[in-house]
């Protein structure tokens, strides 16, 4: 297993720890053979250092696949291909990810962003909006909180379209956070979008965890759009994140007598783009011609088999006995059909004979 994913499971580990590890040592392979007085020189608070080394003595590394494979999650590092693009352009992108679900390349991604105490105004405009976006091909992005998030995610699913909830807590099923929202996360996983974060299994939510997660919300996006915000807000931190990585933020105006109006109102006065429909956002974003763009990514079969092989195929990794199994055809058209598709670019081999399509 890659030291990236251990490491990403040692408690007291930050992005800002991990550079340093990496600073001082060519390979986290040298860390782990590191005793107390080379790891000094990271510069790491002491106490840390004798806590990671306790850790790293106790640590057991079937145990950890164990529970990845049990709960179907990847992990995704920084050195990886299908590591979110946008994402790693923040000046701290998590250096490992964990994921349920699918991502992929080729993602329009928007944040949608809000309070919890919502108005029946801000439901309305997260659904009008979000409807339109999801329907048109933009994948939404949000934080699975009550409020606008869970609307915006719920819109999503409701128009078939594509969301990924980015969490401040471990994402295996137990530690789903709010525990309300299992359901809808299994949806979302199923809806062919994904459950992420930079926490592993286990990881109860804090104070510290949520603020962090909003900069993936808002690194691993296009855009953030902030619907109903109050003047202090996590909504308000993730537009803040947004800003940083000098990407653009969308404000929805708002009645100023609203107790939730001061975020985005706030947001305008300071440059952010004015929103009233989901058209905006799309030349916002130069998307006009999404819909075609989408369209013509698809991949389609040039034969009945390939049809088949495509229709069980994703960016999930399935291995040819499981494609022969459900696509009907017999193994020997399979070997010999994929062959043809990968040499064409429609599949690509991972080896041992698992394959996915080209995103």
């Amino acid at each position: 297993m890659q030291k990236e994913i251990l490491l990403a499971h040692f408690p007291k580990i930050t992005v800002n720890r991990y550079q340093q590890l990496l600073a001082a040592f060519s390979s986290l392979d040298e860390v782990w053979e590191a005793e107390f007085d080379e790891l000094l020189k990271t510069k790491i608070d002491e106490k840390i250092i004798n806590e990671f080394l306790v850790w790293r003595e106790k640590l057991d590394e079937e145990k950890i696949a164990k529970i990845l494979a049990q709960e179907q999650i990847t992990c995704i590092t920084l050195a990886d291909e299908n590591y979110p693009k946008l994402l790693k352009e923040i000046y701290d992108p998590p250096f490992c990810l964990f994921v349920r679900g699918q991502l992929t390349q080729d993602d329009f991604t928007l944040a949608v962003v809000g309070t919890r105490k919502y108005s029946t105004y801000g439901k309305q405009v997260t659904e009008n909006l979000v409807a339109d976006l999801a329907t048109q091909g933009v994948t939404i992005v949000s934080g699975l909180a009550f409020g606008i998030d869970i609307i915006a995610h719920t819109t999503t699913l409701k128009n078939h379209g594509k969301t990924i909830a980015v969490l401040g807590t471990g994402i295996n099923r137990r530690h789903v956070y709010p525990a309300e929202h299992q359901k809808i996360s299994e949806e979302i996983i199923g809806s062919n979008g994904a459950l992420i974060s930079e926490y592993p299994p286990g990881t109860l939510p804090n104070k510290f965890t949520f603020p962090r997660r909003n900069r993936i919300i808002a690194g691993m996006s296009l855009a953030t759009l902030v619907i109903e915000a109050a003047e202090k807000s996590g909504a308000l931190i993730t537009a803040e994140c947004a800003m940083e990585a000098g990407r653009e933020v969308f404000a929805v105006p708002q009645n100023i007598t609203s107790p939730t109006s001061q975020g985005p109102n706030n947001l305008l006065k300071n440059g952010a783009k004015l929103i009233t429909s989901s058209q905006d956002i799309l030349e916002g974003l130069d998307l006009q011609d999404i819909q075609v763009y989408v369209k013509n990514k698809q991949i389609l079969g040039d034969s009945p088999q390939e049809e088949a092989i495509l229709a069980v195929l994703s960016q999930e990794p399935h291995h040819i006995d499981e494609i022969t199994k459900l696509s009907g055809l017999a193994s020997t058209e399979i070997s010999a059909t994929l062959t043809i598709m990968e040499m064409k670019g429609k599949v690509r081999n991972l080896g041992n004979m698992m394959y996915v399509t080209r995103s």
